[in-house]
């Protein structure tokens, strides 16, 4: 507990100081995660997760084009106070989840399993091993995770905290026991500093 604890209490310090703007991570239109929604013909009542999703607008987005059955989680409090009060009323048809991505329970199975940038902050192997597994469980049979995460080109640390780097082939590799990989590649991200993260995409198919 005193872990979680931790790492709440940093992620609360963060969201607390900066303006989502100011973000590093920020996107006015996560045109890759939209991007692929559309690709894959995700149902409009289609079960969605966003993992580590904070005050994104990934979920504005969704709810623009009318999805149903969203779910956003975050570590932080922080975070998905700012969420709520930015849809005010809208923030009612979304389910907000208050967890550790490492030590999630899901309560539910989905059909789009989507972090984008979340996954990259899990450095310890019991910690990723624990996500797999639950990834695996959670997403319905057929269903799709998508991984957004620093390649090995990109950023070794990240808001004052080490992450795990990887390539097209090793974060496969994470995933192969239970999903299929569908499409991977690279992307640069742009952050409001005007400095360029590369980031690796991978949408993989539940077995």
């Amino acid at each position: 507990m005193e872990a979680i604890g931790t790492k709440q209490s940093h992620w609360d310090q963060v969201y607390t100081t900066k303006k989502l703007e100011e973000s590093s991570w920020y996107q006015p239109r996560p045109s890759v995660s939209l991007g692929f929604i559309q690709q894959l013909s995700v149902a409009k009542d289609a079960t969605i997760i966003d993992i580590g999703g904070g005050d994104s607008l990934f979920v504005d987005h969704l709810l623009d084009l009318g999805y149903q059955n969203i779910s956003v989680l975050d570590l932080s409090p922080k975070a998905l106070e700012r969420a709520k009060n930015r849809l005010s009323e809208r923030a009612k048809a979304v389910k907000w989840i208050l967890a550790d991505a490492a030590k999630f329970e899901p309560t539910e199975q989905y059909d789009f399993w989507h972090d984008r940038a979340a996954f990259h902050f899990l450095t310890k192997d019991t910690d990723i091993l624990h996500y797999v597994q639950t990834a695996s469980t959670a997403i319905k049979p057929g269903g799709h995770l998508m991984i957004g995460t620093f390649s090995e080109q990109g950023p070794k640390k990240c808001s004052g905290l080490e992450i795990r780097q990887y390539s097209t082939q090793s974060l496969s590799e994470v995933f192969t026991g239970h999903f299929q990989k569908v499409n991977c590649f690279s992307v640069d991200h742009h952050t409001p500093a005007q400095t360029v993260q590369n980031f690796i995409f991978c949408v993989f198919r539940k077995k």
